[in-house]
């Protein structure tokens, strides 16, 4: 929108590209410094000023999405770093940060959550093709939760916070969907049938315990021996497995802070 261009103008519920003279414009600016907004330029203004809501809408979630990203690279490498180390990875004011999460444990609720919604999104898209290829949908399930995030959060941040009521309604949705696809998987004969969700909650934990060198160096390692999991997780498995898998109970008894 130019001052002496055409300016989109909202009348009776629509719109239509009208024509504003440079001296109009210019007295209606003085008028609106007054607080006097002249008839002709509401619509205008209307325009402008919803522009400007979305475009700071849009600012806003896309620091709010590099806040997370930052915070679950960072609380993954050091559960006790400040809220500073965070800003400063994700490229934004501690002040930003703050009026978005007041509280470090603010932030680290709404990662969980965050990370388990995406988690679940991730485990229904491979439901949606376990009868087209079981392997592949599984296969794919644990490529795009490494990629997603999962097993960053827990064995780092654990016991540091109290869950609520919507992280805890979450995580048994989460367990929920990725227990109907390790069941329909086995069902297929593809997945190894000692093998269970919390065995692959810490499968995702170890691949995060795998750093070395910069971020890419580490998520090429951490495919690298993802790729070596999945051959040993296919059925029928070259032995049977040792000892009892870990319970629905233990893991979430790493939760109580």
């Amino acid at each position: 929108i130019g001052i002496s261009g055409s300016d989109l103008i909202a009348r009776d519920g629509g719109a239509h590209i009208g024509h504003v003279p440079t001296h109009r414009f210019a007295k209606a600016l003085r008028a609106e410094h007054k607080g006097v907004r002249p008839p002709y330029s509401r619509g205008m203004w209307c325009s402008d000023r919803i522009v400007e809501v979305r475009g700071r809408q849009a600012e806003a979630s896309r620091n709010d999405a590099l806040v997370l990203a930052a915070a679950r690279a960072v609380l993954t490498a050091d559960p006790a770093a400040p809220m500073a180390d965070i800003a400063r990875r994700a490229g934004v004011g501690i002040g930003t940060l703050y009026r978005r999460y007041p509280s470090k444990e603010a932030l680290v609720l709404q990662l969980s959550l965050d990370g388990m919604r995406q988690l679940e999104d991730v485990a229904r898209t491979a439901l949606v093709r376990v009868d087209d290829d079981a392997w592949d949908a599984f296969a794919t399930f644990m490529h795009d939760g490494l990629a997603a995030g999962a097993g960053s959060l827990g064995a780092a941040l654990a016991g540091t916070f109290t869950p609520t009521e919507e992280l805890i309604a979450a995580a048994r949705s989460l367990y929920r969907t990725v227990q109907e696809l390790i069941e329909r998987v086995k069902t297929a004969g593809v997945l190894r049938a000692d093998i269970t969700q919390e065995d692959v909650n810490l499968l995702f934990e170890q691949l995060r315990g795998v750093r070395l060198g910069d971020d890419e160096r580490t998520a090429d390692l951490q495919r690298r021996y993802l790729a070596l999991m999945l051959q040993a997780l296919r059925a029928p498995g070259a032995a049977p497995l040792p000892g009892s898998p870990p319970g629905w109970a233990e893991i979430q008894g790493r939760w109580q802070s």
